[in-house]
């Protein structure tokens, strides 16, 4: 491992821990040349599906780039960044159990909104919003319709 401070490729581990989750080992270390200390973060090596864009490009998945569109649509909202890893890990989870070597966008994308409405139905709207493209009020508005339904028919009812 590779010093950030000073680039050494020479240092040694004085502290290994595992994630509450168990999926993830923490490291905490000590160059040998500046005596700085450092953490670094390991997990497995899972293999995940090439991702098929809309356009036909495939790329790998990132689950980081699932965690930014998460954070812009939970901006400013009551959604902490725990509940936000663990909406990601299901996600990379049920990609990987879904199997295959590529999945389509759309799919994951759709995965996102389910996941977001039962987070927070502002944040799903956000991310609805810029997912489906809205081209104007009367899709945002029937996406609202839709969502006031589902919640009717769970019995959530609207703060008077």
């Amino acid at each position: 491992m590779r010093c950030p401070y000073c680039s050494s490729l020479s240092n040694r581990v004085i502290d290994s821990r595992l994630s509450k989750e168990g999926d993830e080992t923490r490291r905490r270390r000590v160059c040998d040349d500046c005596n700085r200390r450092f953490t670094t973060y390991e997990r497995v090596a899972e293999v995940l599906p090439l991702v098929v864009k809309h356009d036909g490009r495939r790329e790998p998945f990132d689950r980081d780039k699932i965690m930014l569109g998460l954070r812009k649509a939970c901006e400013k909202r009551p959604v902490s960044m725990d509940s936000l890893e663990r909406v990601v890990e299901r996600i990379e989870i049920w990609t990987q159990e879904r199997g295959g070597r590529e999945i389509p966008s759309s799919e994951i994308g759709e995965r996102i909104m389910e996941e977001l409405h039962e987070l927070d139905e502002v944040a799903y709207v956000r991310f609805a919003s810029v997912y489906r493209q809205f081209k104007d009020i009367n899709q945002f508005m029937g996406e609202l319709k839709g969502l006031l339904e589902r919640r009717e028919r769970k019995g959530v009812h609207r703060d008077r």
